[in-house]
């Protein structure tokens, strides 16, 4: 039998009522805009201690010391499960490095394998070594044509190679680790930056910092927060470093925008960076030394590219330092969790600016960018690593290997 209009309006209005006041006493809680929108990985968050005013801190360790008593490394790994599970999930930015498996192990037609370096090339001298790789490889890396006289390969980086290669002949190996990444044509094996090439090698490594002065400075400049070195002044990264560092108390070195009186005021300015007092120093002997002095590197890039991470960024990570990013949209693939600022993530330059002040005044939230490395959250990073230019010998004597090197077929 149907209500009487009457009651229906009544039932429903004793609901409303009972609704509102559950409402109001917070038994039923709506999420609000903000909470309930999935934040970004990779967004920058804020600090991790508590609610506090400016501490212009300059001493790292001391930092260090606060974030472990307000944080520790059992609430960072927790807060980035998210992003290292993201990274973990098949990043098509790193080649994946081969393991020991049977199937792997007998993709190999050679036992040992040997490259032969031709003409000038950016990687140095002490790469040259005989290395035991996976698999029972050998790999001979050479710029010795009386230690390789038989090269299995030959290795171009600033020469064009042989435009023929007959049966017989040595394969023909070509690298170029810039942003382009244009082949000869006439190669048999292609290296760069890039996981989609014929094999990739990153700028992440220890082999460009042999005889560096590596004195890492515990000691942070408060009055002067950012370091910033280019000598090759490109007119876009110029304009995006002079505008952000007119924001910011700054040292910039090099030729580009220098404000320290000279090429070379890193020594004057810290004489510990000092490798050898006898040798006339260059200015790479002391770039990281003298970077460490600082809260923030600025790295721009030559170009946004995928992938394209460069020395500018790493240098930085090696130096103690965080660096403040412009680059590689896929930056977040190659690099520890919460190690970087991502200068793209922000509104506008004044943000950032205002953001990296803040930070530079909050010791608890600048040490969380240190955190990667001394709770051991490398994410991606230690793959990163894996196929940068510190393995390239035995990731090149493979791929070489797997062709049959001299006997692969002439093209």
């Amino acid at each position: 039998m149907p209500l009487k209009s009457l009651n229906v309006f009544t039932i429903f209005s004793m609901l409303g009522f009972t609704f509102l006041i559950l409402f109001i006493s917070g038994f039923l809680d709506f999420p609000s805009v903000s909470n309930s929108i999935i934040q970004p990985i990779n967004q920058q968050p804020t600090s991790s201690g508590p609610e506090s005013g400016p501490d212009p801190f300059t001493n790292l360790i001391s930092a260090f010391r606060k974030w472990d008593s307000q944080v520790g490394c059992a609430r960072f790994k927790e807060k980035q499960i998210g992003f290292v599970s993201v990274q973990s999930n098949g990043s098509s930015s790193l080649q994946k490095v081969g393991g020991e498996s049977e199937l792997e192990c007998r993709e190999l037609k050679m036992k040992h394998v040997s490259v032969l370096v031709k003409g000038w090339t950016w990687i140095p001298d002490n790469l040259d070594n005989l290395y035991s790789c996976r698999c029972g490889l050998s790999c001979l890396w050479t710029k010795s044509s009386v230690l390789a006289d038989k090269p299995d390969a030959l290795f171009f980086e600033t020469t064009t190679p042989p435009l023929q290669r007959r049966s017989g002949d040595p394969l023909r190996v070509y690298m170029d680790l810039e942003a382009g990444r244009k082949r000869s044509g006439v190669d048999d094996i292609f290296i760069s930056y890039h996981a989609k090439d014929d094999v990739q090698a990153t700028y992440a490594g220890a082999l460009f910092h042999n005889g560096r002065n590596y004195h890492v400075s515990f000691s942070k400049n408060n009055d002067t927060l950012v370091y910033w070195s280019s000598s090759r002044c490109l007119p876009q990264r110029n304009r995006l470093a002079k505008q952000l560092l007119s924001l910011l108390p700054h040292h910039s070195f090099g030729k580009c925008l220098n404000n320290v009186g000279g090429l070379d005021m890193a020594l004057s300015l810290y004489p510990e960076c000092a490798n050898d007092a006898s040798v006339t120093p260059k200015w790479w002997d002391h770039l990281h030394c003298a970077m460490s002095h600082y809260k923030f590197v600025l790295a721009i890039e030559n170009t946004a590219t995928e992938s394209y991470v460069t020395e500018k960024l790493f240098y930085a990570l090696d130096a103690g330092a965080v660096p403040i990013y412009f680059g590689a949209p896929n930056v977040w693939d190659l690099v520890p969790p919460h190690s970087i600022i991502d200068g793209s993530k922000f509104n506008s330059l004044e943000d950032l600016a205002s953001y990296i002040k803040s930070l530079a005044n909050d010791p608890v939230a600048y040490a969380e960018y240190h955190a990667w490395r001394r709770c051991g959250v490398l994410g991606n990073y230690g793959k990163t690593r894996a196929v940068s230019l510190d393995t390239l010998p035995c990731r090149l004597c493979e791929a070489v290997s797997r062709k049959g090197g001299r006997n692969a077929k002439a093209s």
